[in-house]
């Protein structure tokens, strides 16, 4: 894993050596990403430069240095990520008559790119990447991201130069950055906790859309052209293809080969030359990977697990007792609730661009500790998108029947009652009732999920229920100055793909945004921060175009999700140690909020003073949440939060010098 930054001008003023210098600072933020080596390429003829850093997993000799070039000379490549299948490719080419030096997938990309061109190398590829391609002979740069949003891609184009980098922080670095922010664009921070691509905080800058790669030129005039996005693979037309092609060969027929694709897929990812892992929550997701990991491995797996002494948000005693019967090395360490708060100060930087899904914190925890054993870390991410994990793909089922069957005004009468109750109060009463219901009806977190139902059980309309799903303020624009909240494919209802159910475009409308820009974002920023690499093996697209041939029925059934996925694992571990209520990856933010030390910090942030001076957020308006929230009346902190990191990390940028280079200092 590593981490790449370039620039292409058309015609600038730059002094002799100022490019490569802009391009080593650049680099050199990115460090945390690739502490391993460095290295820079430049071309003072076309004024184009690369850079790049190293973390070393595969072929860990200087033979593997980036930028590389092809063995013709042709093609320079800058390459953040894993190609999973280059041994494969690397035979099919060493056939074909390539001549290879090294043990690299970088040099089997390069080769690759050679042998089938480059939209023809990306559609071979199986892998998590983002990668930058300069052509000498066409004299353009090529880019282009993996299928899922794995790996970030930014770029900024602004007058005669073009400019990229792994992580947004990285482009600040080149004096023709303009870090202006957006203030449009935040208003879809406050709405989805991110900033889904191809939007990012600041002005004239881009995130590469999943599954696309642009072509980047200078033309006659001296000016740069740069092409739309051009897809190589789409998640739509994947899952189209697997509707038109059913699978019919019967449900445990379905089981035995979902198991080989997912054991095809783990193996692929764990080809390493350094320590490997994985996280384990002891979930379905997570055991999946490490039942089949320890499978093909001859030594027990390394495995680690983060526990909470907050009861609900603790998930430790299940992964523990998952490692047990998989027999793998398991590491867990419970946090206290101030350590986990030691790491907010922290987010901004690990994080880069504004991003508020408070398992973050989390997810950085097990990442450091992950990085202290290993350097490598499978990850179960991918499986609620794709097997229908998520509580929303059942509440969707109910709500659109009752969208049908009862009145506008019966459920906005519902909503009101059920909103009168605090969550807390619902927990109650929850925990009153649980021991007379059926474990699988058990919740944890109840009164939290309640009322996130109640907010929705009113939509005239089964589309504006999953809109608001997935808004934390559901009108962002009241709660900013001056903002239009730009359409993106989720405001586009139009633009919604087409699904034969509700439920499953709901599934891909997720795999789509939600998928690549909050969960892979979270997974990415939080492991690289430490130097690990992070691996995801569920979203492999042959799983992916192998699931989408299955019929819904075998994904969620009788309100129940991931049933094919649950039928594999039961293979592997016995059923009473994974059937319980969904819990999912966090923290109690809403309480911290209200606490003395974090409360002081929040308090800060959303001072009026603060507020007014900062310029994008009403204070009467942040103020009136804040203080519902902290006399417990109500639970903000899905709309606050978003607030919360959007001022801290506004705060951070200005105290950080753009250009300095300076390698970041993260929380040890």
């Amino acid at each position: 894993m590593c981490g790449i930054t370039g620039y292409l001008a058309a015609a600038s003023a730059a002094a002799p050596g100022d490019i490569s210098r802009w391009v080593e600072a650049s680099a050199n933020i990115l460090r945390h990403r690739g502490p391993d080596d460095g290295g820079a390429w430049h071309d003072e003829r076309a004024e184009v430069a690369l850079g790049h850093r190293r973390l070393s997993i595969i072929d860990l000799s200087a033979a593997g240095r980036q930028p590389m070039e092809s063995a013709s000379g042709r093609y320079v490549v800058t390459y953040n990520g894993e190609i999973y299948n280059f041994a494969t490719l690397r035979d099919e080419l060493t056939t074909a008559g390539s001549r290879f030096r090294s043990q690299s997938d970088t040099e089997v990309l390069l080769a690759a790119i050679e042998h089938w061109g480059f939209e023809g190398a990306l559609q071979r590829t199986n892998g998590m990447f983002a990668l930058a391609v300069w052509d000498t002979l066409e004299r353009c740069l090529l880019l282009a991201r993996d299928r899922f949003g794995q790996k970030p891609l930014y770029y900024a184009w602004t007058g005669n130069t073009f400019l990229f980098a792994s992580e947004i922080g990285a482009l600040r670095a080149y004096p023709a950055f303009a870090a202006e922010i957006d203030r449009d664009n935040v208003s879809l921070l406050l709405r989805h906790s991110a900033i889904p691509a191809p939007f990012t905080v600041y002005r004239h800058c881009w995130k590469l859309l999943p599954g696309t790669w642009l072509r980047v030129s200078v033309n006659d005039t001296k000016t740069i052209t740069v092409s739309e996005p051009t897809p190589y693979w789409s998640a739509a037309e994947a899952a189209r293809a697997g509707l038109a092609d059913p699978w019919t060969e019967g449900a445990e027929a379905a089981v035995d080969a979902l198991e080989e694709h997912l054991r095809d897929a783990v193996r692929a990812c764990m080809v390493s030359d350094v320590p490997l892992g994985a996280f384990l929550s002891g979930g379905i997701d997570s055991s999946s990977v490490v039942a089949l990991m320890q499978e093909a491995s001859s030594r027990p797996v390394r495995t680690f697990s983060i526990g909470f002494t907050e009861a609900s948000y603790n998930e430790a005693d299940h992964a523990k007792a998952v490692a047990a019967h998989l027999g793998t090395d398991h590491t867990e360490l419970y946090v206290r609730p101030e350590e986990a708060r030691s790491v907010i100060p922290s987010l901004p930087e690990i994080y880069d661009e504004p991003f508020a899904d408070a398992s973050q914190i989390p997810t950085f925890l097990v990442s450091r500790l992950a990085r202290g054993s290993v350097t490598v870390s499978l990850s179960g991410d991918g499986g609620d998108e794709i097997f229908g994990g998520y509580n929303r793909y059942t509440w969707s089922r109910h709500i659109e029947r009752a969208c049908r069957t009862a009145p506008l005004s019966l459920r906005k009468w519902t909503t009101r009652r059920l909103m009168a109750r605090s969550p807390q109060q619902w927990d109650r009463i929850h925990e009153a009732l649980a021991s007379l219901a059926p474990s699988k009806l058990r919740q944890n977190r109840f009164g939290e999920k309640l009322h996130k139902l109640a907010g929705v059980l009113d939509s005239p309309s089964r589309e504006e229920m999953y809109w608001r799903l997935v808004s934390q303020w559901t009108d962002p624009l009241s709660a900013m100055h001056g903002a239009a909240e730009p359409a993106t494919r989720l405001s586009r209802r139009d633009d919604w793909p087409r699904m034969p159910a509700f439920v499953q475009q709901l599934m891909l409308l997720d795999t789509l945004v939600y998928l690549p820009d909050d969960i892979l974002v979270k997974l990415d920023r939080a492991s690289m921060a430490v130097s690990l690499e992070s691996r995801v093996p569920l979203l492999d697209h042959r799983v992916f175009e192998f699931a989408w041939r299955l019929p819904i029925e075998q994904k969620i059934d009788r309100g129940v999700g991931k049933q094919i996925l649950r039928r594999v694992l039961y293979r592997h571990v016995p059923r009473e140690l994974i059937e319980r209520p969904k819990m999912g990856f966090g923290v109690p933010i809403g309480a911290w909020l209200r606490d003395t030390g974090l409360g002081e910090w929040a308090s800060d942030l959303l001072a009026p003073d603060s507020l007014k001076a900062s310029g994008f957020f009403d204070p009467v308006r942040i103020q009136a949440v804040w203080r519902e929230h902290k006399s417990g009346e109500r639970n903000h902190q899905y709309a606050l939060w978003p607030v919360l990191m959007f001022e801290a990390w506004r705060r951070h940028s200005e105290q950080t010098a753009p250009g300095s280079g300076g390698a970041r200092q993260l929380a040890s």
